[in-house]
């Protein structure tokens, strides 16, 4: 493979793209910086084939990405390999407005092949290449320059060894017959919905201190202030103001500016200042939430109750001897409140009642709440149990129903 310096101009990095615009698939990765900002700042873009692979400085002066950025975006021949790809892609999103298409993660499609929830990266090179990964570089600070020799080598590394593992990966898939399990996962990792948030939906990631319309009116209204802030002022939103203070002052609006002094996790300066000044305005602008705009008390359904409880540990008990059987993640076939929907009666609208996860989980799930399988132990080991009703007479010879369980070890 064909290791090309540092990109640092335009037509350097065009004469790159042309050429890996005719690949199968190129592996891609970025190096940011977001701990003292909102948006990431873009350092240092990998990306390679199995022939050839150059780090890209976007920071370099002049450079135009626009090659970079359409390879990325308009090339839909081209597939676009990442691991844990999500905040890579949000940092194209950022600057095109679209995402990467077709898309492939390793990480997502590592979980379908029995390995860890969230593999590692150096743990993934070291599982499908017997490679050990030098993390001398990990925690470097990519925005400063000139970048050394052996932080530009280290981030080449990520996409070199993903260009490796990735036919791997493919040929297993394809000879386990899993690769149709991944088709919606990575459909949802390009989804340019999840990278532009919502100002007006921000509020409900933040734990409410009550169903008040009133008390949630005005958190609306001070994430949507607060999202606001952040981003003309490039700033982490926790740097503006923390969820908790946030939560507090919806519960216990301050009359007067003057009051915000007082206000736990604000300096005093707030009672004076432009910021508190507009934060101020929010919150008088703000108004109740309608009923039509009210969160459900339960998302997923009737709340589960002590007996449903238990039945949600019992569909995780049978999650871990599922994932175990057919050797996937358990992540990746069911989530908790997926199971906890099941478990208090939902039916309607559950990935694991749809696809390819019904048919290697949710079967077996809606027959365990519903009393056609149970557990058992044979030779030391759980197994399934499906029951049958099997009516019998009995000795006066009327008909009575008795339960016959065959014991059936899943496949």
């Amino acid at each position: 493979m064909q290791i090309h310096p540092l990109i640092t101009d335009t037509d350097s990095l065009a004469r790159f793209c042309a050429r890996l615009a005719k690949s199968d698939f190129i592996a891609v990765d970025t190096e940011f910086m977001r701990e003292n900002t909102y948006w990431p700042e873009l350092c240092l873009v990998q990306i390679g084939n199995l022939e050839e692979a150059a780090a890209i400085d976007p920071k370099a002066p002049g450079i135009d990405l626009t090659p970079m950025l359409d390879l990325l975006t308009e090339n839909h021949d081209v597939l676009k390999v990442v691991h844990a790809g999500p905040q890579d892609i949000e940092i194209i999103f950022n600057l095109t407005g679209k995402t990467p298409v077709p898309l492939f993660d390793t990480q997502i499609a590592a979980m379908a092949l029995g390995q860890a929830e969230q593999i590692g990266y150096a743990n993934l090179v070291e599982s499908w290449l017997g490679l050990t990964v030098d993390k001398g570089a990990r925690f470097t600070d990519w925005s400063r320059r000139p970048l050394e020799a052996r932080q530009i080598d280290y981030a080449i590394g990520d996409v070199t060894h993903l260009a490796k593992i990735f036919p791997k990966m493919l040929d297993k898939l394809r000879r386990t017959g899993r690769g149709a399990w991944l088709d919606i996962e990575m459909e949802k990792l390009g989804d340019p919905r999840q990278y532009k948030p919502d100002p007006d939906t921000l509020w409900q990631r933040i734990r409410p201190p009550g169903r008040s319309a009133q008390i949630l009116g005005r958190m609306r209204a001070l994430a949507w202030w607060r999202e606001t802030e952040a981003q003309d002022k490039n700033l982490p939103r926790g740097r503006i103001m923390k969820d908790e203070t946030l939560a507090d002052i919806a519960a216990h609006p301050p009359s007067h500016q003057s009051e915000l002094g007082k206000v736990r996790g604000l300096s005093a300066a707030w009672r004076e200042n432009d910021i508190g000044a507009r934060m101020m305005d929010a919150l008088i602008a703000a108004r109740p939430l309608s009923a039509s705009e009210m969160p459900p008390k339960s998302p997923r359904g009737p709340a589960l109750g002590k007996e449903g409880a238990l039945v949600a540990d019992l569909l995780k008990l049978l999650l871990k001897i599922r994932s175990r059987e057919i050797d996937v993640a358990a992540r990746l076939l069911a989530r908790s409140d997926d199971l906890e929907a099941l478990a208090a009666g939902v039916r309607k609208n559950l990935p694991i009642l749809e696809g390819w996860r019904f048919e290697q989980f949710g079967r077996d799930a809606l027959a365990l709440v519903e009393g056609r399988m149970a557990f058992a132990i044979a030779d030391g080991r759980i197994k399934m149990t499906r029951t049958e009703l099997i009516v019998e007479p009995d000795g006066d010879g009327d008909a009575e129903a008795s339960v016959v369980e065959a014991l059936t070890e899943q496949p």
